[in-house]
């Protein structure tokens, strides 16, 4: 039947795998989080510091791997487009659900240094794309380097802080087997994670451009749309966890540590793999529609996102419907172009 719908058996098998990457994604984003925060945990590292780094690492791992993997393949337009599809995705979508369901209030003091480092890192981003139309190696190593120096500011900032609430751990007897055996378990589901993530995103990557190429879709659109919700997804699964347990603002942090991991790390990393031009999808009188529509879409709606919070150190249903509307407008868009 599904053979019959799409065509032909190659097409039909393509889609079957591009959804079970997918699922092979969430799986691996799921058990590299959990491994990776029962460890931190583990060694006493305080939350704010596994959210920090941990989580928004853990959650960005499928945008690293495929948009490495769509370098290495010689696919740059997969990993610009999901670089920037997944931020726009992560911050119209799934931020934007989050704040329309329940708007929380927010600190200030903790958006500030990833907000300035998201927005230094993308007007850095755009200026290559519009200026100089190349990615070339030395562009990916300063992303990667400006990845280094905001994890430490970061640490830094988090061990400081939690000087002040730092409990001694006293009179915890645990039995040393058990330990050994959780620890053990940990580390083979952060392990296992990591590696059910690199084959997802090889399969997602590989039958994202065979079907792709087989509707006659540019790379940028599939890339900006299927392949970065796909990889947004364990975003989502926190962001949805986050939101019914209450803790809405620790969703927002993740998400803006996200994209900006999505700019130095995801992208920093295609880049310095395989330096690539700027691809060209459509265009739009002649001029590259990445550079009329996703960069500026990429910028606004991070903007309508933290400026605001910012601002009022709250958030309100009328940013969560405006991105949701921008989103939805978005997608049509890469479609009808």
């Amino acid at each position: 039947m599904l053979s019959l719908f799409f065509k032909d058996a190659l097409m039909a098998d393509a889609v079957l795998l591009f959804a079970f990457g997918f699922i092979l994604l969430i799986k691996g984003g799921d058990w590299f989080v959990d491994g990776a925060t029962a460890i931190a945990k583990k060694f006493h590292i305080p939350d704010i510091l596994i959210g920090a780094t941990v989580v928004s690492i853990g959650t960005t791992l499928p945008e690293v791997m495929v948009s490495a993997t769509g370098a290495l393949n010689g696919s740059g337009a997969m990993a610009y487009g999901n670089a920037i599809g997944s931020i726009i995705c992560n911050t119209a979508l799934i931020a934007a659900i989050t704040i329309a369901v329940k708007p929380a209030e927010v600190d200030r003091k903790t958006l500030i240094i990833p907000v300035c480092f998201f927005f230094g890192a993308a007007i850095f981003y755009s200026c290559i794309t519009y200026f100089v139309g190349k990615f070339q190696l030395w562009v990916g190593i300063l992303l990667l380097v400006t990845f280094v120096i905001y994890m430490a500011v970061t640490i830094w900032q988090a061990l400081k802080s939690a000087k002040q609430e730092r409990q001694l751990l006293t009179s915890e007897q645990t039995d040393e087997e058990e330990k050994d055996s959780s620890l053990l378990k940990s580390l083979i589901f952060l392990v296992l994670g990591a590696f059910v993530i690199a084959i997802g995103a090889d399969i997602l990557v590989d039958k994202g451009t065979f079907i792709a190429t087989k509707w006659g879709v540019p790379e940028t659109v599939i890339s900006l749309t299927f392949v970065a919700l796909g990889t947004s997804l364990p975003e989502l699964v926190t962001a949805i966890t986050s939101l019914l347990k209450g803790r809405g603002a620790l969703s927002l942090g993740n998400l803006i540590g996200a994209n900006l991991f999505n700019l130095v790390l995801v992208s920093g990393m295609a880049i310095t793999i395989a330096p690539f031009a700027v691809p060209v999808g459509k265009l739009i009188g002649g001029i590259n529609a990445s550079l009329i529509i996703d960069i500026p879409v990429m910028l606004a709606v991070m903007a309508i996102l933290t400026i605001p919070a910012i601002i009022r150190n709250k958030l309100s249903k009328t940013q969560g419907y405006s991105l949701l509307a921008i989103y939805a407008a978005f997608v049509v868009l890469q479609f009808v172009l």
